[in-house]
């Protein structure tokens, strides 16, 4: 099973490089952070912690790492106009020399869109953007020139140059919403990530996105199955958990395990718990 860290960027900036670099000499398949603009919760308790840009901080994470995958788990659909972060995007695989994962979600943090004056709508509309935002930046990654009329963007003669370094970009898309979001997944990604499922969870949203991909057409083999396990560098009962509910996990079908850490990790807690 792919195995790839995770780390929010409410850190000092050397503390996330540092970890970016330990992740990525280790042999970790990819290295994340997310897309918010300041803490979220912990213990239920809001946090306002100071917060680094999710794809300013995702481009210096390309030039630190040599050989891991980068990206966001997830980009919040509604921050940003699909088109912008196309090229966004792209500039990040090119430096990258073309390592990027591209996570994208519905958003969720409502008081994040209310104190920056972003519209939050219904979760079925948020949904049906991020279905109409897929589309968009497929299209401008892979045609010469984009028109689009849609619900909620229009693009007319939309450039978007140069064209990625992959020959296909991975989508990855993180959300469990069985019914709509799931669609959206069966539809546009190449990874389906799910947070903090356990291996019950997972069989049963595993076998609804099978069913979304019937209703499509699409080969549910063709999008990796991966899940987000949420742990504090120092809680050392549920690090030593870990082994047995990631082989739990693969039995479920999961293929790709997301380590996302709370607190920073020293690089030997990174080294016990890399891959093989």
């Amino acid at each position: 099973m792919l195995r790839s860290a995770k780390i929010a960027p409410v850190f000092e900036y050397a503390v996330l490089e540092r970890f970016w670099s330990d992740a990525d000499e280790l042999g970790y398949h990819s290295v994340w952070n997310y897309d918010h603009f300041y803490g979220l919760y912990l213990a239920g308790q809001p946090l306002e912690l100071p917060t680094l840009e999710a794809w300013t901080t995702l481009a210096a994470m390309a030039k630190v790492t040599q050989r891991a995958r980068v990206g966001c788990m997830v980009t919040g659909v509604t921050y940003r106009h699909p088109a912008v972060l196309a090229n966004m995007a792209v500039s990040v695989d090119h430096i990258s020399g073309g390592r990027l994962e591209f996570g994208i979600g519905a958003a969720w943090h409502e008081p994040e869109h209310l104190t920056y004056g972003i519209e939050f709508p219904s979760a079925g509309t948020r949904i049906a953007m991020l279905d109409e935002a897929c589309e968009i930046i497929r299209r401008l990654w892979t045609e010469s020139k984009v028109d689009h009329q849609g619900r909620f963007w229009t693009l007319h003669d939309a450039l978007c140059e140069p064209k990625p370094l992959q020959a296909k970009v991975p989508i990855v898309i993180g959300g469990s919403g069985p019914r709509k979001t799931l669609r959206v997944v069966a539809k546009h990604a190449d990874e389906w990530n799910a947070p903090a499922a356990t291996a019950e969870d997972y069989r049963r949203l595993s076998a609804i996105l099978d069913e979304h991909c019937a209703a499509v057409g699409r080969d549910p083999a063709e999008i990796r199955r991966s899940v987000q396990l949420f742990l504090f560098s120092n809680d050392d009962e549920t690090i030593g958990a870990l082994p047995a509910q990631i082989d739990d996990l693969e039995a479920a079908g999961v293929q790709h395990v997301v380590l996302s850490f709370y607190s920073p990790p020293s690089k030997d807690v990174l080294a016990r718990l890399a891959p093989d």
